[in-house]
């Protein structure tokens, strides 16, 4: 039976939110047509990363779903937008 990729896994996701370097890594070798994924840019340094944040809070933050769950842990989108200084 095949293991599933990392980034579906425990182990490729950041425990802080989002993937970590090896969930990124698994992730682009599973699409190889479609762009790589980059880490987050919670400090922007360039105009590109500025943009990226922008683009990603927009999107993240209009996601259904709660922010805490049913024990009052943060979920991993409260994670994801809190890594990206949302």
């Amino acid at each position: 039976m095949a293991k599933t990729p990392a980034w579906q896994r425990k182990e490729g996701k950041d425990p802080k939110g989002g993937l970590n370097a090896k969930g990124r890594a698994s992730y682009n070798k599973a699409n190889p047509g479609k762009p790589g994924l980059k880490p987050p840019a919670p400090n922007p340094k360039t105009k590109e990363d500025a943009g990226r944040k922008a683009s990603f809070c927009a999107r993240m933050s209009g996601m259904p779903g709660p922010m805490k769950d049913d024990k009052g842990k943060p979920t991993r989108k409260a994670l994801s937008l809190k890594a990206w200084n949302c």
